[in-house]
């Protein structure tokens, strides 16, 4: 449509100078034929004007056998020498040499040219105005020539442009078909980078669709290990309350009702915290090595002081002492929810592992690699062979303890978003586990840090 509309107005223009390029020529020759035929006329002997009109003066407007040529001579005012009387004239000629003018004659259009000249008498001059007229159909004929040829000569330049711009665009669109082609011929559950030859310019088009796919792969994958391991785990739960349910249903009294009801809450309760960590590992999963959007400068110190205050009643019952050591002011850029979350599950770890008259320990601080947080305990420890083990999912210290094996797990890919890394060795003499989270590069600037010192003060 474009290319339409832009040929149309290119036609438009090319008319309207035509148009104006035979005018010109035409109205050269009527000029041409006037002035010869005024250097023909003489004064005669008795004072009028004769002329002999020459037959050149008329043959060169007759190249159209179509058109129609008039003439006219007179001489002063009123005075009507030769040619046709009734021909239109041009109306006052205000002391100007040559006047052009369209009128119609006998009901056709014509153009007319008016030359004014004088003639010597060797005393005086005689002026007199020699008009020469003729039809308009050689100059219209003229106009459409130049525009049919104009035309062909646009037409023949449109199809060559669309011919070069057809092959060149398939020519370079060629990579995207094989990209296209590559990509339909794949199975739906493949989703490997792909690797065509292409263009450097589809290179980046074809980095982009890998990095998408490497992405949803990461994005499915995750589902698939959140379903493989919501339904392996959550079943276990789930038939205890379904179990608990149908001894309460049975009981002979109300007690054993009531015992069978909070086993079943103590089930419910524990499927809810596998769902929620679960939920946690997807999220983390989905997620993928990327940072957070806006990561958030958060004070550590506070946050880890919080955590295990909220702790200690848990540990109170469990008959171990938890307390925390920390520097004031420690700062770390990440995001408070996340880094709460790893710190929730190193404290709950040492505490389902310690054992009751066990000691833990949560301590913040910054060292020469950067902030880091580490929570020690005291309990009975866990073997070294084992310790690498432990950073995979669902496997725990031992078989006997408690937990679904994920803490760990969602400690480290926590970690590794901000870029952290978390160390499991023994506790102080070899006694208990140290886990600690190192983030390099973190730390609070002197700013921060005098901050926080007036804070606490």
């Amino acid at each position: 449509m474009a290319t339409a509309a832009i040929g149309v107005a290119a036609l438009a223009d090319t008319y309207s100078e035509a148009v104006k390029t035979a005018a010109t020529v035409s109205d050269r020759v009527l000029a041409g034929s006037a002035l010869a035929i005024a250097d023909r006329v003489v004064v005669a002997e008795d004072g009028s004007l004769d002329v002999d009109v020459p037959y050149v003066a008329l043959e060169m407007l007759t190249s159209a056998a179509q058109d129609r040529v008039f003439y006219r001579v007179e001489g002063p005012p009123g005075h009507f020498i030769t040619g046709y009387e009734s021909l239109p004239s041009v109306g006052d000629m205000a002391g100007r040499t040559a006047v052009y003018a369209d009128g119609e004659f006998r009901g056709e259009p014509i153009r007319l040219a008016a030359l004014e000249r004088s003639a010597s008498t060797g005393v005086s001059s005689v002026p007199f105005v020699v008009t020469v007229a003729e039809t308009t159909i050689a100059r219209q004929q003229l106009a459409e020539a130049l525009l049919l040829r104009s035309a062909i000569r646009l037409g023949l330049t449109i199809l060559a442009a669309a011919a070069v711009v057809w092959l060149a665009v398939t020519v370079s669109l060629r990579p995207l078909t094989r990209l296209s082609e590559a990509i339909g011929a794949r199975n739906p559950d493949d989703l490997q980078p792909i690797d065509p030859v292409v263009p450097r310019e589809i290179r980046r088009l074809v980095d982009t669709v890998n990095g998408f796919m490497v992405r949803l792969k990461a994005a499915l994958d995750a589902l698939r290990r959140f379903n493989g391991n919501a339904s392996h785990q959550l079943r276990t739960p789930l038939a205890i309350v379904r179990t608990q349910l149908a001894l309460a249903a049975r009981a002979q009294d109300l007690g054993e009702a009531k015992a069978a009801a909070l086993r079943a809450d103590s089930a419910v309760a524990h499927a809810e915290r596998i769902l929620a960590q679960l939920l946690l590992l997807a999220k983390i999963d989905a997620a993928g090595s990327e940072m957070p959007p806006q990561p958030v400068r958060l004070d550590l110190t506070r946050l880890a002081q919080e955590l295990t205050a909220d702790h200690v009643p848990r540990a109170s019952d469990a008959g171990i002492d938890l307390g925390f050591e920390g520097e004031a002011g420690v700062m770390l850029s990440a995001e408070p929810i996340l880094v709460g979350e790893l710190l929730r599950n190193l404290v709950e770890n040492a505490l389902a592992y310690a054992g009751g008259g066990a000691e833990v320990t949560v301590r913040v601080g910054e060292g020469a690699d950067g902030v880091f947080l580490e929570v020690e305990d005291n309990g009975p420890g866990i073997a070294p062979e084992r310790l690498a083990s432990l950073r995979q999912r669902f496997v725990r210290g031992s078989e006997a303890a408690p937990g679904l094996g994920l803490g760990l797990s969602i400690v480290e890919e926590i970690a590794a978003r901000f870029s952290g890394r978390l160390i499991l060795r023994p506790g102080a003499g070899g006694c208990g586990l140290k886990a600690r989270v190192v983030f390099a590069g973190q730390g609070a600037d002197p700013g921060e840090l005098h901050a926080a010192a007036a804070t606490s003060a």
